[in-house]
């Protein structure tokens, strides 16, 4: 992740972002994990390969990922994809990273007494 002052932040929750982006898709490789964020977030996030692989290597010594590798224009790639385990415990972060954020949200939004 960049050393941008929300990368603390990002570094807290990147395993979940991992999951949820894997949720919606059958597999992905690890630069198409960092250019997906990078759409999405319209550039305000970035994630670097030093970040992004321990988290990967990690998920898959949990049981959460599987990989598989291909090679693609001579080059072997490797793909990400969620295990059985893997999609309910995606499920179950997400869910705990939601209700976290919402409350995180009560308590910033919070209106300043007189």
């Amino acid at each position: 992740m960049s050393t941008s002052p929300n990368s603390q932040l990002l570094k807290g929750s990147l395993s979940v972002m991992i999951l949820r982006l894997l949720e919606g898709r059958e597999r992905m490789y690890g630069y198409e994990i960092t250019q997906k964020v990078k759409e999405l977030t319209a550039g305000e996030m970035t994630i670097t390969e030093g970040a992004l692989y321990p988290a990967l290597h990690k998920l898959e010594a949990e049981g959460l990922l599987t990989t598989e590798t291909q090679v693609v224009d001579g080059r072997a790639r490797k793909y990400y994809s969620l295990t059985k385990i893997g999609q309910t415990e995606a499920a179950g972060r997400i869910a705990e990273l939601t209700a976290f954020l919402d409350n995180l949200n009560l308590v910033l939004n919070l209106k300043p007494s007189l």
